[in-house]
C-alpha cells in the first residue's frame, strides 16, 4: 500500500494544516467547551482567550442568515489588544433561526420551553458565522444546516430542560445531547456545525488563510 505515497509531491504534503500553522499562534476566541472541543478535532495547538471589550449589538434590518457572520465579526474585532504579527484569532457566533425568529440562549426554564415547543415538529436552521482574523487580513464565513425536530411531549421537553438545563445553548437545545437523540428525524449540512463550530469549512478556510 506504501507505493502510493511514493510519487506524491512534497508540497502536497506540507499542506496539512498542523505544518502551515507551526509557527502561527492560533487563538480561539470563544469561552464555549463545545467549540474548544471540536477546534481540537483539527489537530492544531491554539490557547483560549475569551476577552472581548465591545458589546455585541444585532441590527434589526440585517437578514437573519447575516447575523451569525456580523456577531462574530464583532467578537473579533472587540478582542482586548492588537494581534501581533504571528496570531491568528478565531471568533464565532450560532443562532437558530425558527419560524423568521432567532432563538438565542434563553434566560431561564419557561423560555426554555418556550423555544423547545417552537421547534417541536418543524425544520430549522442553525447558522454559525465565523471569523478569522490576523494583524493584515480578516475572512468571515458562514454555514447553515437544516435540522427538523419531531413532535416533542410536554414530558420530553420538561424531562430535557430539568436534566440538561440548556441555558447555555442557542434554540435551548444540544444536538449531542437526549434530546438530540430521541428528537431529531432529519439534518441536512454539518453536525458539527448545530454543535457550534462548522469544523470541516473552517479547516477549508484555514488552509486557504495561512
Amino acid at each position: 500500500m506504501g507505493r502510493f505515497f511514493v510519487n506524491v509531491p512534497a508540497t502536497l504534503l506540507n499542506m496539512l494544516l498542523t505544518d502551515k500553522l507551526k509557527n502561527i499562534n492560533v487563538i480561539l476566541g470563544s469561552a464555549s467547551p463545545r467549540r474548544k472541543e471540536l477546534l481540537g478535532y483539527l489537530d492544531i495547538d491554539f490557547t483560549v482567550d475569551a476577552t472581548s471589550n465591545t458589546p455585541e449589538v444585532v441590527d434589526p434590518l440585517l437578514p437573519l442568515l447575516q447575523v451569525a457572520p456580523s456577531l462574530s465579526r464583532q467578537k473579533s474585532e472587540g478582542f482586548h489588544r492588537p494581534l501581533l504579527q504571528n496570531e491568528l484569532l478565531i471568533t464565532a457566533d450560532t443562532v437558530v433561526i425558527c419560524k423568521n425568529r432567532i432563538l438565542g440562549k434563553p434566560k431561564d426554564a419557561v423560555q426554555a420551553s418556550e423555544m423547545l415547543h417552537l421547534l417541536s415538529g418543524c425544520t430549522h436552521q442553525v447558522c454559525t458565522g465565523v471569523t478569522l482574523r490576523t494583524k493584515t487580513s480578516v475572512d468571515t464565513f458562514s454555514a447553515v444546516t437544516r435540522v427538523t425536530f419531531r413532535d416533542l411531549s410536554e414530558h420530553e421537553i420538561d424531562y430535557y430542560i430539568g436534566h440538561y438545563k440548556p441555558f447555555d445553548k442557542a434554540g435551548s437545545y444540544g444536538i449531542q445531547e437526549w434530546i438530540g437523540a430521541i428528537g431529531i428525524v432529519g439534518i441536512e449540512g454539518s453536525f458539527y456545525n448545530v454543535m457550534g463550530l462548522p469544523v470541516q469549512a473552517l479547516h477549508t478556510h484555514l488552509l486557504d488563510m495561512v
